[in-house]
C-alpha cells in the first residue's frame, strides 16, 4: 500500500525514540547519503501522540513477514530500517544488566539508656543518674551525651563537649526557677541511640530541709571513757541550706584548748586528744537554719580506778569465823562503786587468796578458817573501771585458837539379831536334758548363819564330785554335772541353826537326748 505513513510506535516508548525510528523516504534520498544529526532525547509525557510528517511520503508495501519494530529505551537511537527488498534481520536481545553487589549489613547503634532519674536538685544545678543500655554493639560505647532544653523552647544543647562513660552527671550553671528538659544519648562507633528523656521538666530550685540531728544509738546513753583515752565522736545531721552548727557545755562556750570541733556539710566531729575527769559533763549540740533548730545532748563521763576503802578493822573473832568492817573510799574514780574484793593471807604461806568478790556491803563474815593459823585481811574497791590500785590492810590479825573438847560417843542400844532359818526364795521344779549340767537355786536367811544340807530322795548328798554345793550372801546353789536318767528325783535343801531349821524341795526330771 502506497501513500500511507509508517505505522506509529508503541505508546510506552518516549517520543524522541519514536521520531528516530521512522525511516527516511527513498525517493528524496540525495546522491550522497549524509548521516542526519543526532537529536537529543527529551522527556515527553507518555500521552503525547507522535506528530505526522507535513508531506506524507509513499512507502513500499510492508512485508507481512517482517517483524514489528522494537521500541528502544528513552534517549537511545533507533536502528535504521532495512532497505526495500533486503531480508529482515532479527532484533538483537538486550545485554543483561550487571548484578548489584550485596551491601554489607550495617551494625545497629546501641539501645536507649535505662532508668534515667534525677538524684539531686539545687538552686543552680541538678544531678542525673541512669543505667547502661542493654545493647552496646560489638565496638562498645564511646560514652554518653547529655542535652538540655528550656521549657517552651526546642533548642537542644549538649552539655558535655566529649562523650563520657560515667552513668552520673551534674548539670551546672543553671538559673533558679528554670524548667529544664533533659535527655541522654548513648554514642558508639555505629551511631547514636534513641535518647532517653524525662517525662517532666526539672525545676531548678533549692529544696529546703529542716535541720535534724541523727544522734547515733550508742551516744544516746552516757558515753564513758577512761582518763587518758581519746574522745573522737562524729554526729551526722541534715538540713538545706547548710545549717549553722554550735556546741556548748552546760550552757557555756567550749574550751578550745581541750575540745576540737570540725564541721562539714553533713556531720560534726567532737575530738579530745587526752580525756581528763574535768572533761566530764553534758555537751549540747545545736543545728540551726533561719530560726529553725534541732538540739541534742551528749553526756560524757571520764572515769578512773577508785581509791582504797577506809577504816578496815577486825570486829570479832570466834571459832572458825572473823567479822570485818570498813567505810567507802574517799575517791570513787568518778563512777559508782560496784563492790569490794576481800582477801585473806595466813602467816605460814604469806600468800593472798580471794574469799569474797563484788561484796556490795561494807561488812562481811569470813568462815571456814583453819584452827591454829593466824590470818591477815585486806579489801579492794571496784568500779566500772576496775579494782583500786591499792588495798586497805586490817591493822590486827586473827588467831584461830584450838578449843578443848571431849568426845563422847553416842550410845546405841543393842539389837537382838538372832533369827531361825527362813527360806526367802524356794526351789523350783526343773526339767533338764541328759548330759547337760543344771543348777538348783534358793535363798535363806537366819542368824547365826545356818548350815545348809542337800538331800536327794531324802538321802543326804555327801562328798560326791557329781554335785557342787555353794552358798554366798544367803543364796544357795547346787550344780548337778552331766545328769543321767538316775539323777532325776526330789531334791531338798535344809537349813539348820541353833534356833531351828527349815527346808524346801523340788523335782528334777532328766530327759534323754533328742
Amino acid at each position: 500500500m502506497t501513500g500511507k505513513t509508517a505505522p506509529p510506535a508503541k505508546k510506552t516508548a518516549p517520543v524522541a525514540a519514536k521520531k528516530k525510528a521512522a525511516p527516511a523516504p527513498k525517493e528524496e534520498a540525495a546522491p550522497k547519503e549524509e548521516p542526519a544529526p543526532k537529536e537529543e532525547a527529551a522527556p515527553a509525557p507518555a500521552t503525547e501522540e507522535p506528530l505526522a510528517p507535513e508531506h506524507p511520503l509513499e512507502q513500499p508495501p510492508a512485508s507481512t513477514d517482517a517483524p514489528a519494530p522494537v521500541s528502544t529505551e528513552a534517549g537511545a537511537e533507533a536502528p535504521p530500517a532495512p532497505a526495500e527488498g533486503s531480508p529482515a534481520t532479527p532484533a538483537e536481545p538486550p545485554a543483561p544488566a550487571p548484578e548489584p553487589e550485596p551491601e554489607k549489613p550495617k551494625e545497629e547503634p546501641p539501645s536507649c539508656p535505662l532508668s534515667l532519674a534525677v538524684e539531686e536538685v539545687s538552686e543552680n544545678s541538678f544531678t542525673l543518674t541512669w543505667k547502661a543500655p542493654e545493647q552496646t554493639g560489638r565496638a562498645g560505647l564511646d560514652g554518653y551525651v547529655v542535652e538540655i532544653c528550656k521549657d517552651g523552647s526546642s533548642d537542644w544543647k549538649a552539655v558535655n563537649q566529649e562523650p563520657f562513660l560515667s552513668t552520673r552527671y551534674t548539670v551546672p550553671n543553671l538559673s533558679s526557677g528554670d524548667k529544664i528538659h533533659v535527655r541522654v544519648t548513648a554514642v558508639s562507633a555505629s551511631g547514636a541511640s534513641v535518647p532517653a528523656a524525662l517525662e517532666q521538666p526539672v525545676l531548678i530550685r533549692e529544696i529546703l530541709q529542716l535541720p535534724k540531728i541523727r544522734m547515733p544509738r550508742h551516744l544516746r546513753e552516757t558515753y564513758i571513757r577512761r582518763v587518758g583515752d581519746a574522745v573522737n565522736i562524729m554526729i551526722p545531721f541534715q538540713g538545706k541550706p547548710q545549717p549553722e552548727v554550735s556546741w556548748t557545755k552546760e550552757e557555756q562556750p567550749l574550751d578550745t584548748n581541750r575540745v576540737n570541733i570540725r564541721n562539714t556539710a553533713r556531720d560534726t566531729i567532737f575530738y579530745i586528744r587526752q580525756a581528763q575527769r574535768g572533761d566530764s559533763g553534758k555537751y549540747e549540740l545545736t543545728v540551726r537554719i533561719n530560726g529553725a533548730e534541732d538540739k541534742a545532748t551528749l553526756d560524757i563521763q571520764v572515769v578512773e580506778p577508785p581509791g582504797p576503802p577506809q577504816n578496815l578493822k577486825l570486829v570479832d573473832v570466834w571459832g572458825f569465823n572473823v567479822a570485818l568492817e570498813w567505810t567507802p573510799p574517799v575517791d570513787n574514780g568518778n563512777s559508782e562503786i560496784k563492790g569490794y574484793r576481800v582477801q585473806k593471807s595466813d602467816k605460814k604461806s604469806g600468800k593472798w587468796f580471794t574469799v569474797l568478790e563484788r561484796c556490795t556491803r561494807t561488812s562481811c563474815t569470813i568462815s571456814d578458817l583453819i584452827i591454829g593459823n593466824t590470818y591477815s585481811f585486806r579489801v579492794f574497791s571496784e568500779n566500772i573501771c576496775g579494782l583500786s590500785d591499792s588495798a586497805t590492810v586490817a591493822s590486827g590479825v586473827a588467831h584461830i585458837e584450838k578449843t578443848k573438847t571431849t568426845y563422847q560417843p553416842e550410845k546405841i542400844p543393842q539389837r537382838d539379831m538372832m533369827e531361825p532359818p527362813k527360806f526367802t526364795q524356794p526351789l523350783t521344779d526343773r526339767t533338764t536334758t541328759r548330759g547337760y549340767s543344771t543348777h538348783l537355786f534358793c535363798s535363806v536367811r537366819g542368824f547365826p548363819q545356818p548350815k545348809i544340807i542337800w538331800l536327794k530322795n531324802q538321802m543326804e548328798i555327801r562328798e560326791d564330785p557329781k554335785y557342787i554345793a555353794l552358798i554366798e550372801q544367803g543364796v544357795c546353789s547346787l550344780e548337778i554335772r552331766k545328769p543321767g536318767p538316775f539323777d532325776g528325783g526330789v531334791y531338798t535343801c535344809k537349813a539348820v541353826n541353833p534356833l531351828g531349821e527349815a527346808s524346801v524341795d523340788c523335782r528334777l526330771d532328766v530327759k534323754g537326748e533328742i
